[in-house]
């Protein structure tokens, strides 16, 4: 229990490092001028491709070692936290390992569904159970490739220490997602992930391009966290907790029927938390972030695309699987997104010059085939495809940035060529990367991308269009991808002579990651072969075999009860020849016949167009959101905010003025001239006493005496 008892260090490791980078690291590695002038975006050789053949020119400095080895290693250390915690879970009854640390949010009143008043709690607690275990393996393990990666590609970047401090805080709170215990400290880690993304997307924020693309990611982002938040608090009103294990018991205790008739409020908490995995995941319709990101640092691509944020959204799901298992109305849903989102995406990319755009499309795609076996109910499938996905994908990205950085920075795909035998390295692996994800036998995507056609096709809830989709994305899959290889390695140089000359392979601490991907691409997938292989060991279903505790069903496989031999074996059959079928077509068009891809393009007119316009959707949300609804929709509120809003505030100046003013006039000439006019009255009518009443009494007596003789005057003469 030594190791599952520090389970809570695994996240905490990688934050420290984050911590020192950010609060200490300027300190650790000053920028001298020459760097700060050239900063990202600003100069060629710092626009975040080409400055890795730079090294060998300049030694590290002894700062920068010191990062070079920190950062790395609190993600190797939770690394080897991580398979010493998974050791000693599989020795586990019920292979589940459960620690709160404290009490985060304490009795905040909250009233459940019923309308009984219920106290919102939630702990700072960690789950390890097989799938979270699968998880952390990933983000550990790739992720510290892609570290190690990022040593040698970012080598002589400015900002060395910020972009190694976010890519540990990238790793923290994508730890703190998959360990959490609970929806909210699920979201800690969501919205951490979707933060660091932002940095790190816009690391090169010089460049408007890259901001631009940070503020998009984050924008988007926050579209889907909202539907995540009104999930969070629907769930607790209707289950009174957010903690996984209380939200599953109750699902699984009966009290709830599932859905079957209609759209409930278990499905509006399904469909809720769905919304939020599109924005992570990148699924329409709000995938258009994903390939904008492309303008950070391609180590950054890799960590992003191929293990950690994107596939947040998919083990969401995967995690609310009971909701979902109810929910069969929003579970269709799921599923028929993620193919439309698959095709959608692989036509795209089939079409792309950029090599990291394509790349990019690609990730999209496989995300749609991951939400795809979600839908049909194949749960511990997705997560199979997200870990093979999460090598092959890994290396694809750093092998295009090994490709880009021996260019000087060139992503076009139109200015390469001839490349294989000047960086062997890199091209033998992203060979390897493109057999994987297209799916050919003895790769990793292959078990994977075949077990889900299978599963869309056999299932239950499957269905034969998603099907037809899968399989047709299938095709395109391994078409573009070779088209990429063929483009990119073979053929005649089309670079600049002069930057062909200095072409040559990466260095040992960009290329060991390359071979370690390229040994996990081929090998991956044995761990999950089809159980239509009967002649191989059970061990080589250990994959599904590890999730059974935690994805487990009634029907966790529909070939375990109704499994049609011949059946599996010829869709298995028509799916690697789709897959050959695209291979061979991309060799006849960018290989053998490439005269022919311009007489294709003209053919295809404006079809190309659109494809090469990406179906003008960023135009479409430009034209509906940002002018439409936003530019126009905020114009139109303040012309009512100056019209009606002022104009109703103005207007009720006005006539208080107004008011105000005969107010004034009313009290001053008629209440205060009527007070003025009885007074002035009264003082007229008191003027004869006034002059008789002068307050003299010499006057006083002259009159008493005046009076007397006047009185005794009139008495005699009387």
């Amino acid at each position: 229990m030594k190791f599952l008892e520090l389970v809570w260090l695994i996240p905490l490791i990688p934050l420290a490092g984050a911590a020192l980078m950010l609060v200490l690291g300027r300190l650790l590695d000053p920028q001298p001028p020459s760097e700060v002038a050239a900063a990202p975006g600003v100069a060629p050789a710092a626009s975040g491709h080409g400055v890795a053949h730079r090294i060998g020119q300049h030694g590290h400095s002894a700062a920068r070692s010191v990062i070079s080895l920190l950062c790395p290693g609190t993600v190797f250390v939770s690394l080897l936290l991580s398979l010493g915690a998974v050791w000693e879970l599989a020795a586990l009854p019920g292979r589940t390992y459960e620690v709160v640390k404290f009490t985060w949010v304490a009795g905040l009143p909250f009233f459940t569904q019923s309308g009984a008043l219920a106290r919102f709690t939630a702990d700072w607690g960690f789950l390890l159970d097989p799938l979270s275990s699968v998880m952390i393996l990933v983000v550990t393990g790739v992720g510290f490739l892609i570290h190690v990666y990022s040593v040698g590609y970012m080598g002589h970047e400015g900002g060395y220490y910020r972009f190694f401090g976010y890519l540990n805080l990238f790793v923290f709170f994508m730890l703190m997602l998959v360990l959490a215990n609970n929806y909210l400290l699920m979201f800690v880690g969501w919205e951490g992930v979707g933060l660091c993304s932002y940095l790190l997307i816009g690391f090169y924020f010089h460049k408007k391009s890259a901001a631009d693309a940070g503020k998009k990611a984050f924008v988007m982002n926050r579209v889907g966290d909202a539907g995540f938040i009104l999930g969070m608090l629907l769930m607790f009103s209707v289950f009174g907790s957010v903690r996984f294990r209380e939200v599953n018991e109750a699902l699984a205790s009966g009290r709830f029927a599932a859905e079957t008739a209609g759209l409930g409020v278990l499905s509006a908490i399904a469909l809720l938390l769905f919304l939020g995995a599109t924005g992570k995941s990148a699924q329409f319709p709000l995938y258009t972030w994903l390939p904008d990101a492309m303008e950070g640092p391609t180590p950054v691509s890799a960590l992003i695309h191929a293990a950690t944020m994107v596939t947040a959204g998919v083990y969401m799901v995967a995690r609310s699987h009971l909701l979902f298992r109810l929910t069969p109305e929003a579970s269709t849903v799921v599923a028929v997104i993620g193919a439309f989102t698959a095709i959608l995406a692989a036509s795209i990319a089939l079409v792309q010059n950029d090599i990291k755009r394509v790349l990019a499309y690609s990730t999209v795609s496989q995300l749609g085939y991951m939400f795809m076996a979600c839908g049909v109910g194949a749960y511990w499938v997705a997560i199979f495809h997200l870990y093979t996905h999460a090598f092959f994908k890994a290396l694809l990205f750093l092998g295009s940035g090994s490709v880009i950085h021996a260019l000087g920075g060139e992503q076009d795909m139109r200015r390469m060529g001839g490349l294989k035998d000047k960086i062997p390295v890199t091209y033998r692996t992203m060979v390897v990367g493109a057999l994987a994800i297209s799916g050919i036998p003895g790769f990793a995507g292959f078990f994977s991308k075949d077990e889900i056609l299978w599963q869309i096709y056999s299932s239950p809830h499957g269905s034969k269009v998603i099907y037809l989709v899968a399989l047709v994305t299938a095709g395109m899959t391994a078409f573009y991808m070779w088209r990429l290889i063929f483009m990119t390695f073979h053929g005649s140089p089309r670079t600049d002579p002069q930057t062909l000359a200095h072409v040559h392979e990466s260095p040992p601490v960009m290329t060991v990651p390359l071979v370690a991907l390229a040994v996990g691409s081929a090998l991956a997938g044995w761990i999950g072969v089809p159980k239509l292989w009967a002649f191989l060991p059970e061990s080589f279903r250990a994959f599904e075999h590890w999730l059974a505790p935690t994805l487990s069903a009634p029907a966790l496989r529909a070939s375990e009860h109704a499994h049609e031999a011949a059946t599996e074996w010829l869709l298995m059959g028509v799916s690697v020849a789709v897959a050959l079928a695209g291979i061979g077509l991309a060799r006849h068009l960018y290989l053998a016949r490439p005269e022919r891809v311009q007489a294709l393009r003209q053919a295809a007119g404006p079809l190309y167009t659109v494809l090469a316009n990406k179906w003008y959707v960023d135009e479409i949300y430009d034209a509906v959101f940002v002018n439409g609804l936003g530019k126009g929709g905020g114009s139109a509120l303040a012309r009512f905010d100056n019209r009606i809003v002022d104009g109703g505030v103005n207007g009720a100046g006005w006539m208080t003025r107004l008011t105000s003013t005969l107010s004034i006039w009313w009290d001053t000439w008629i209440v205060d001239g009527a007070v003025r006019l009885l007074s002035f009255l009264v003082k007229a009518a008191s003027f004869p006493v006034r002059v008789l009443h002068t307050g003299s009494v010499q006057a006083y007596a002259l009159v008493i005496v005046l009076g007397a003789a006047v009185l005794f005057t009139w008495y005699l003469v009387r």
